[in-house]
């Protein structure tokens, strides 16, 4: 069986890029699905000098190595003033540090959502860019605006972008 793993690029206690994620995961069938929390992997702000002093985190060298075993990756980014939040942005850093080419070729479905209309638009064009140079296989994409009228009980209520989102889950499971 394949194995997945689902996290949200935030860790708030009620992200609703977690609780997309964890949707969207839930519509891949025939999978082992693990939903991270950013919250149980702290770590120090990325400074070269603390990396030189101390070495890559503990909890950093975990996730990589949780990458590393997953066959998949979805991914929900929040949205802070356009561009990742500070707990991903530090995460990626110290992934990146602890090998460069962090997405390791996993097939990723890459999301974003956002209580407003755009729909965490400008954090999903920034990693579509970046994350490629860090050997990310980005195999569907998703943006959900106005979570709020969107997305209730768990899953997408609004019938158009739900049949959006099947169709890039799709897309993820025959790449896995």
């Amino acid at each position: 069986m394949k194995k997945i793993i689902a996290f949200a690029g935030s860790h708030s206690s009620d992200s609703i890029n977690k609780q997309l994620a964890t949707y969207a995961a839930s519509l891949v069938e025939n999978t082992e699905t693990t939903v991270l929390d950013l919250n149980n992997f702290g770590l120090p702000i990325y400074s070269k000098d603390l990396e030189a002093k101390e070495g890559i985190p503990e909890n950093a060298t975990k996730f990589l190595g949780l990458l590393k075993n997953a066959d998949g990756i979805v991914l929900s980014l929040a949205e802070h003033n356009g561009a990742y939040s500070t707990v991903f942005k530090n995460l990626f850093d110290w992934l990146s540090r602890a090998e460069q080419k962090n997405w390791l070729g996993k097939p990723m479905l890459l999301m974003a959502s956002s209580p407003g209309a755009r729909g965490g638009q400008s954090v999903l064009e920034m990693a579509l860019e970046r994350f490629p140079r860090h050997d990310a296989h980005i195999v569907g994409q998703f943006s959900l605006p106005s979570f709020g009228n969107n997305f209730s009980d768990g899953k997408i209520i609004n019938e158009e972008l739900n049949k959006e989102l099947l169709k890039e889950v799709e897309q993820f499971k025959n790449s896995l």
